[in-house]
């Protein structure tokens, strides 16, 4: 990050990156826990327009996350339910499995901003029940990604698959 270190960071003062995905995804954010001076907390301000969604329905193996509600209202879906929420709710998103696949959905008519907070685990899987993907990654203790795989299940090889000598 070419930013200076500082204690204090205020969400309005960030550089957003916006972004969109086809139809149904689009958000404009910034990552922050570096600026903090933070190595295994991830910190993360997001701006999501009505409709929309920031991210894929997934779950982490390893990594926690929380999302603090600043503005707007939208719809939490966690696992098998969906939830109204709104400004001043924290949501959270523990590791596990699909029980735990979440997203959140600006169902608003005006920006949905929230923070999100999350565990840096140097190794994650991610699961995305909605499209049967998985993902696999790694990074160094810098934060520097080393691997990164997308795949699906039935893409499998045999573990000795193009060993020389097997």
């Amino acid at each position: 990050m070419t930013e200076t270190r500082k204690p204090i960071v205020n969400p309005k003062t960030l550089n957003l990156d916006h972004w969109t995905k086809g139809e149904g995804f689009e958000s404009s954010d910034a990552s922050f826990g570096a600026l903090l001076g933070l190595k295994d907390l991830g910190i993360g301000y997001g701006e999501v327009p009505p409709g929309k969604s920031g991210c894929p329905f997934h779950n982490h193996h390893v990594e926690e996350e929380l999302f603090i509600i600043l503005e707007g209202e939208g719809t939490y879906r966690f696992g098998n339910e969906r939830h109204a929420v709104g400004p001043g709710d924290i949501l959270g998103a523990p590791a596990g499995g699909p029980e735990t696949a979440h997203h959140l959905i600006n169902t608003g008519s005006v920006a949905l901003k929230y923070l999100s907070i999350s565990t840096m685990a140097a190794t994650e899987i991610c699961e995305y029940p909605d499209s049967g993907k998985f993902l696999a990654k790694t990074r160094s203790a810098d934060g520097q990604r080393r691997f990164r795989f997308i795949g699906r299940p039935e893409d499998t090889v045999d573990y000795w698959d193009g060993e020389p000598g097997a």
